[in-house]
């Protein structure tokens, strides 16, 4: 709760790491919003700045001090979508290369989310004010098809379907090299990096389960066009899956070589099918999405490939 509060450290407190002390019984907050305000100079001990890691001392003074909430507030824009259904319930759109879903840090307009919240007007609150209607997500780079929730009803229901592996989620790719088999299964756990947080890699201790089931649609000038399918939504998985693989995806900087290629800004990946069971019609809806312009030309031109997303 907002407000200010001490606490005189006694008995088995003593030898306790700050953060930990904080986000105990004494205050209501989570151990990373502890070490956010501690880091912030909020939470002091004897009137002095510490680190999350300093070690209490039987006698000592810890002062908290809360800030207000700020207001979040997400404003419609009139950002043009590409709709590919769309009912009192649910919201499907074709969502292009460069777009952030929603707002975060750094990103506060021009999101997916603004343009939907002009577009709809009403959508899911499960997710809060940031993402509201957002059932699953996709890069910035990535391009593709996109399910979105107009009420709680809706959203439970496919979410639900996600956590059971039941939507069909189809992504086309360039990647590096010529993978040999035709068909192929990458089976492997998926977790932060322990060398690096800001990124995801192939975790086999801390890892979740992550499948990814690829066919070569092509191969030429050192390079495979695939179709890709999950089974399991992890963070980046099919960048972290096809680097694990040796054949990181063209233009993905992050999990690829360090200089983009073919003119490319971001991964070479696009979302081009998706298929759900809608959850109040029970119907199954299927949609696909035909590869973008700017990779179609790279492909053609610079790759020397052909693409259909009928394939």
């Amino acid at each position: 709760m907002p407000g200010s509060d001490k606490y005189v450290v006694s008995g088995d407190e003593a030898g306790m790491r700050l953060d930990v002390f904080v986000s105990g019984t004494n205050f209501d907050l989570s151990r990373s919003y502890a070490q956010k305000l501690i880091g912030e100079g909020l939470i002091r001990v004897n009137g002095v700045e510490v680190k999350s890691n300093y070690r209490l001392r039987d006698g000592d003074e810890v002062a908290v001090t809360v800030p207000p909430p700020v207001k979040l507030e997400v404003l419609p824009e009139p950002i043009p979508l590409d709709v590919y259904y769309e009912d009192t319930d649910l919201i499907v759109v074709n969502k292009p290369r460069g777009m952030v879903v929603h707002p975060a840090e750094g990103n506060h307009a021009g999101t997916l989310v603004n343009a939907l919240l002009y577009h709809c007007r009403d959508l899911s609150g499960i997710n809060g004010v940031l993402r509201p209607g957002i059932v699953h997500r996709i890069d910035k780079e990535t391009s593709g098809l996109l399910m979105v929730a107009k009420n709680d009803m809706i959203h439970e229901g496919l979410a639900g379907q996600l956590k059971e592996h039941t939507v069909t989620r189809g992504y086309v790719a360039l990647a590096h090299g010529i993978l040999t088999h035709n068909r192929g299964v990458i089976d492997a756990p998926i977790g932060r990096d322990p060398s690096d947080r800001q990124r995801m890699a192939v975790n086999y201790r801390n890892g979740k389960e992550a499948v990814t089931h690829y066919r070569v649609l092509d191969r030429k000038n050192n390079f495979t066009l695939l179709e890709l399918r999950l089974e399991t939504g992890r963070t980046h998985q099919i960048r972290v899956h096809m680097s694990y693989t040796g054949n990181p995806l063209a233009g993905d900087t992050r999990y690829g070589p360090a200089r983009p290629h073919l003119g490319l800004t971001g991964q070479f990946l696009h979302a081009y099918l998706l298929g759900f069971i809608h959850p109040r019609t029970e119907e199954y809806l299927e949609f696909k999405a035909p590869l973008p312009e700017a990779l179609k030309i790279i492909l053609e031109q610079d790759v020397g490939m052909q693409y259909s997303h009928t394939t």
